[in-house]
């Protein structure tokens, strides 16, 4: 299949949530063979305005990260001389999602627009025109989704997809040394590992180490909180660490905290619950965390120390795993597949073969 994708920036621009999300599903989609070209502002040296980088074509519509006019103006024509089988856009920035439509309907293709929500949903006018060009959106979780129907989409076009996760890389890599609870986050002003700390805290008494993975700005904060609370030689702070020591340490792990305020999907402790840990998340409002748990038998929902501290110790009495295949679905051959599927019901939709 030959899939356009859209994107004004790129991982290879800017590395966001956004552009991650975007940049996993175009390398998913290039792993299996599928013919996958991404039309943005070129990132690239050089006149030219083609790159071949790992399977997929990048196409300079425009040069510079100011050519945002020249981008949106091109963009149409541009996509529809590629002659694709489907558009896949990025939502932001807005005018994208109304010159990527343009493109699809001069090229009789549908247009599936992801949603992910990074930073929020914008509420203006750009964005609720936005909302009504696509023939599907997908979005990381049900609350980027509210979002989105409250921005005046259809909500029977709207459809979850997770981020994706690879069960074959957690099943090589060796658990690292056993830990009872491990909390992993960008340590910045919506870390929230307060929350963490005191229920820690609060079981002092008990016998626990916990590790915390991140770095950021607020560390020296919270590691000065844990000294006040008298729990500093029980909690290392291991700082950043490589994508295969955080699968190695949540395989030796029992726990996995979640306790951010802001979270469109809970990447990392999805990680964490396919390496076997148990998950407990403080519920938070602009958090999808809690999706993940929710009547699973291996999940806790909280919303306070108290509560996180007593799921701590419920947690303690379900039996240790280092894997766990209940998250098969949530590997990248399987999301690959739910996007194959949407892409084919689409062209069906359209009488495109």
């Amino acid at each position: 299949m030959r899939i356009a994708f859209v994107s004004y920036e790129t991982v290879h621009h800017r590395d966001t949530e956004t552009n991650q999300r975007f940049q996993s599903i175009v390398d998913l989609l290039a792993a299996n063979d599928h013919d996958v070209h991404v039309f943005c502002t070129q990132f690239w040296d050089g006149e030219q305005g083609r790159l071949e980088r790992d399977d997929v074509t990048y196409h300079g519509v425009s040069v510079g990260p100011e050519a945002r006019a020249s981008f949106l103006l091109r963009l149409p024509f541009v996509l529809a001389a590629a002659r694709p089988d489907v558009v896949h856009a990025s939502a932001q920035p807005s005018g994208q999602v109304l010159a990527a439509s343009l493109g699809a309907t001069m090229a009789r293709v549908p247009l599936l627009v992801e949603w992910y929500g990074d930073g929020g949903v914008a509420d203006d006018r750009a964005t609720r025109l936005a909302a009504g060009r696509p023939d599907w959106i997908v979005t990381p979780s049900e609350l980027v989704g509210t979002w989105v129907r409250e921005r005046g989409a259809d909500g029977d076009l709207v459809e979850r997809i997770p981020n994706p996760i690879d069960l074959e890389r957690i099943r090589a890599v060796e658990p690292d040394e056993r830990v009872d609870v491990i909390y992993a986050r960008r340590l910045d002003d919506g870390a929230n590992l307060e929350s963490l700390l005191l229920a820690l805290a609060e079981l002092r008494d008990r016998d626990w180490e916990a590790t915390v993975v991140g770095d950021g700005p607020e560390r020296e904060r919270y590691e000065r909180l844990a000294s006040d609370l008298r729990i500093d030689d029980r909690i290392t702070f291991a700082g950043a660490l490589s994508l295969d020591e955080r699968i190695a340490a949540y395989r030796g792990a029992h726990v996995f905290a979640q306790t951010a305020e802001h979270c469109v999907f809970p990447t990392e402790m999805l990680w964490a619950l396919a390496a076997g840990c148990v998950g407990i998340v403080e519920y938070h409002a602009d958090s999808s965390a809690h999706e993940l748990v929710e009547g699973w038998d291996r999940g806790f929902r909280t919303t306070s120390e108290d509560e996180l501290a007593d799921a701590i110790l419920s947690a303690g009495e379900l039996e240790h795993r280092d894997v766990d295949e209940t998250f098969a679905e949530y590997d990248g051959d399987a999301v690959a597949d739910r996007y194959l599927e949407r892409y084919r019901a689409l062209q069906d939709d359209r009488g495109v073969f």
